[in-house]
């Protein structure tokens, strides 16, 4: 009877402790998003995200727009782009998910930012595509992951040289097809502006990204051709 009472009172101290600390908890998560989010903009802005202050990203978004839109490109109301929680989408049906965009202006240049998810050789990675704002070429990527491989497919996140070739990539071709960017195994020709070098020893990672950028950013572009016009 002892113990019983003991392992009650010791489940209402931990429940307490958690309702007490949630808050803190989910403004640290909703920062470390935020900072992530920013990790797309390092090559164009020349910052590091990580290394910003709480104010310095909340500067950031302070002046960003954020909308949300579904699989018809048709922006959604009274939604913003940082509440929707991507690993709840990915669950729901293709034509059923919501898709956050972040649009953030600096010093007259505009940049769209998308996220992308998908998997990795162990589990989810997702990532964020930066796009200027002829929505045809990228500004920047910033990618996460579960649980790959340290020094391998974990380098799609570590690795600040593998992330900064994206600038500068397109993902439409000259007649306007739409090709994505690509991570290439043996490394990319330099005249290919739709493709990266791979990540030496990370070939199913990067076979990952590769489809998750490629889906990712397919599922926008009905929102994007509506944006051109």
């Amino acid at each position: 009877m002892f113990t019983v009472g003991m392992t009650s009172i010791v489940a209402l101290v931990l429940a307490g402790m958690f309702t007490f600390l949630k808050p803190t908890h989910d403004a640290n998560e909703a920062l470390y998003n935020k900072k992530q989010i920013l990790g797309a903009l390092n090559s164009p802005l020349g910052i590091n995200a990580d290394a910003l202050s709480d104010k310095e990203v909340a500067k950031y978004f302070e002046s960003a727009e954020q909308v949300v839109v579904n699989s018809k490109g048709k922006v959604i109301a009274d939604v913003k782009a940082e509440d929707v929680n991507m690993e709840k989408e990915e669950k729901k049906a293709v034509e059923d998910r919501n898709l956050p965009v972040f649009i953030m202006n600096n010093d007259g240049e505009k940049y769209y930012i998308f996220t992308v998810r998908g998997n990795g050789l162990w589990d989810k990675i997702w990532g964020w595509i930066a796009l200027e704002s002829d929505l045809n070429t990228v500004a920047g990527a910033a990618f996460g992951h579960k649980a790959e491989t340290p020094g391998l497919g974990a380098e799609i996140k570590d690795n600040a040289a593998f992330k900064k070739q994206f600038a500068g990539e397109k993902i439409y071709a000259e007649n306007g097809d739409y090709v994505s960017v690509a991570i290439v195994k043996g490394g990319a020709e330099p005249s290919n502006m739709h493709g990266v070098d791979g990540i030496s020893g990370a070939t199913v990672t990067c076979v990952g990204a590769s489809d998750m950028i490629y889906d990712g950013m397919k599922m926008y572009e009905p929102y994007l051709k509506s944006i051109k016009k």
